[in-house]
């Protein structure tokens, strides 16, 4: 008897997998065309990010209402594990590979300056604020490195939603590339700033300022040198081993899609971050590999890794609205929500404002970042799948409630910032006038700018020989360090790593328009 009552729960289990994976399959499938009638009919207050959130909330409602609730709870929900292993690399990894280098490039230093001390401050900013609040009893009170914690995984943006309303509507292509740009390296910046808060939490003892900079340091740097280690090796693999014949292509596929996770398992392996050294695998990858495949593979991997980051994006949205309407939340602390968000938009503010002023002292009045662009970025900074995935895990690194705490509040800030920032980035962009006219990418006057090395960024000679300040002097040589850059890679990187296929990269480039692209322009120049 014994036997066959585990025989049956076996049976019901199985059942119970297949009916949770049938209801998968089902909602990403409606979210797919529910999306692309959105897109058909240009109606943008609803995007796809906020349909897939919206169908996983319908049905995850109904499952609690139904008797398969328990069953289908065991078989759709799982760990944080999960996001890290399978949904996060092929979304990070398309992000980096999917840079148009060179929108990207020629606003090289702006979107650094965004993405590493824009995200530093905007993460001190949030933390500070949060842990004051809790002082005042404002909100759920938590430690100071709590709330550090939470200011690293909330200053995680995912401006998915809003690019690719940038994009149906036409918008300036170096605002673009400033969101997307700053959006890539953030991610990076956002999870080293929350696994060094994390480490710090968890060994206080002999732990100061300087300690704090050398672990993030070694974080950063040491995931960053993987995956740009691993991304060179596979550019000098894919140039020398002559696997780009016919016979073999389908080889060249299956070895330049294994890389990337070889890059992050590497990294987990050591230690670091794998996230962050995927993302620089990818740039890598995009930058020198590509170019050695033969055509039919570049159109295979281009689509491939649109495929599987477009099905993972899908599935982490859906399954957050699943995760709202299945799960005990910590909705006693509403307050700690509400002021989060005005928080998050004070640091934010702090983010671009300051950032683009710094940007400003060295840019030319014709090649600066205007008010409206600043606005338009500040608007961009919504919250998606890597603060979610990072709120997952602080359930188990932090005490029982604060970690829940988090993750309610973090959940309910990426629904609110996707549902009504994303359903109004169309009003956003027409207000502030950066989308037809004289803001469209092809007839923007700052686009205009890319030709030559030095591009969108690049200050007059007058105004440098004017420039008195210390600031604008120091900023003024990083930006020729980077033209430094552009020269060693144009002149050393770029021939030694590849074939020199540029010809054939621009002919499958539009192949891969999706989320991230930058289409119709030419490609055959990287300017760093």
């Amino acid at each position: 008897m014994k036997d066959q009552d585990d025989v049956d729960s076996v049976g019901k289990e199985q059942q119970a997998a297949g009916v949770g994976i049938l209801l998968q399959i089902m909602m990403l499938v409606l979210s797919f065309v529910l999306g692309h009638l959105l897109r058909r009919k240009r109606i943008y207050v609803i995007p796809e990010a906020s349909a897939s959130l919206l169908i996983g909330l319908l049905v995850g409602a109904l499952a609690n209402i139904s008797n398969t609730q328990t069953s289908i709870r065991a078989w759709f929900n799982f760990h944080e594990e999960f996001f890290f292993l399978f949904l996060l690399p092929p979304i990070i990894f398309q992000s980096g590979f999917s840079l148009s280098p060179k929108p990207f490039f020629s606003n090289f230093g702006a979107i650094v300056t965004f993405a590493i001390l824009g995200t530093f401050l905007a993460s001190i900013v949030t933390g500070v604020l949060v842990y004051l609040g809790g002082l005042i009893y404002l909100v759920y009170r938590l430690p100071l490195v709590e709330c550090l914690m939470f200011g690293a995984l909330i200053s995680a943006t995912d401006p998915v939603t809003v690019l690719s309303i940038f994009q149906e509507l036409g918008t300036d292509v170096n605002l673009y590339a400033l969101v997307f740009g700053e959006s890539v390296l953030n991610d990076a910046m956002a999870i080293s700033l929350y696994r060094t808060m994390s480490l710090v939490r968890s060994h206080p003892s002999g732990q100061n300022f300087f300690m704090v900079i050398v672990r993030f340091l070694e974080t950063f740097v040491g995931s960053m040198s993987a995956g740009v280690g691993v991304g060179f090796i596979s550019a000098l693999l894919f140039k020398y081993a002559g696997l780009d014949i016919d016979n073999l292509q389908n080889l060249e596929s299956c070895l330049f899609v294994l890389f990337p996770y070889f890059s992050y398992m590497l990294a987990e392996g050591l230690g670091l971050s794998g996230i962050v050294s995927i993302l620089f695998t990818g740039m890598v990858m995009k930058h020198y590999t590509y170019s050695n495949l033969s055509q039919s593979s570049q159109r295979f991997v281009s689509a491939f890794f649109e495929l599987i980051s477009s099905l993972a994006e899908t599935f982490v949205f859906i399954y957050m609205g699943f995760d709202i309407a299945m799960e005990q939340h910590s909705w006693s602390h509403v307050g700690f929500i509400f002021f989060s968000i005005i928080f998050i938009g004070i640091a934010r503010a702090a983010n671009v404002f300051s950032c683009a002023y710094l940007v400003n002292l060295v840019r030319p009045a014709h090649c600066q970042i205007p008010p409206k662009h600043q606005k338009a970025l500040w608007y961009s900074g919504l919250r998606g799948a890597m603060a979610f995935a990072l709120a997952l895990q602080s359930v188990h690194e932090l005490p029982e409630g604060h970690g829940q705490t988090i993750l309610t509040a973090t959940t309910a800030i990426v629904v609110l910032t996707v549902l009504l920032i994303g359903g109004s980035t169309g009003t956003m962009l027409e207000a502030l006038e950066v989308v037809g006219g004289d803001s469209h990418i092809n007839d923007s006057p700052l686009a205009s700018k890319f030709e030559g090395n030095n591009g969108y960024i690049s200050p007059s000679s007058d105004e440098e020989s004017s420039s008195g300040s210390k600031i604008k002097m120091k900023l003024k040589e990083f930006q020729k360090s980077a033209a430094t850059f552009t020269a060693l890679d144009k002149n050393y990187l770029t021939p030694f790593f590849t074939s020199q296929n540029g010809d054939e990269e621009d002919e499958v480039e539009p192949l891969t328009s999706g989320r991230v692209g930058f289409h119709g322009h030419d490609h055959d120049q990287y300017s760093l």
